[in-house]
């Protein structure tokens, strides 16, 4: 009999370059983190130290213009963060996923062999039950009595 599924179960795992790439990938998630909040707490520092608390309210323009510089700056750390937690999020779920291929394609295997043996099982049952059916008719049509005769 054919298999539907046989190569499914034989699919390789993870190989060293894929496991290399993933701890690139992570190495650089991390650095731009680090960058990230770096940065941000860099400028959140530097608007502080614009903003001075005893200056009088007239302030000129090039103070000005640092401060919202800083504060985009901050803005724009904060939403690469965003951005940061949102693929680490679409990571985990993605691995999960392919964890639960992994278990698939071992529940895959394992059923697989579990089909193999039922149909092995089946042949054999089918071949004893045709072995003593053929020494049944031979029994059957070796005996005196085989049928009533309606004489």
């Amino acid at each position: 009999m054919s298999k539907v599924g046989g190569a499914a179960g034989s699919a390789p795992g993870p190989t060293a370059a894929a496991a290399a790439a993933a701890a690139q990938k992570q190495k650089s998630l991390l650095q731009k983190a680090d960058a990230d909040v770096s940065s941000l707490v860099d400028n959140f520092s530097s608007l502080i130290n614009i903003a001075r608390v005893n200056d009088p309210p007239v302030r000129n323009s090039q103070e000005a213009f640092q401060m919202e510089m800083r504060a985009a700056r901050m803005v724009h750390s904060a939403d690469s963060l965003l951005k940061l937690v949102s693929e680490l999020k679409r990571t985990a779920i993605f691995s999960g996923l392919a964890s639960l291929n992994e278990n698939v394609d071992r529940r895959i295997e394992v059923l697989s062999q579990q089909a193999e043996g039922t149909e092995q099982m089946l042949e054999r049952i089918g071949q004893e039950a045709a072995a003593s059916l053929k020494e049944l008719e031979s029994h059957y049509y070796s005996s005196v009595v085989r049928s009533p005769s309606y004489d």
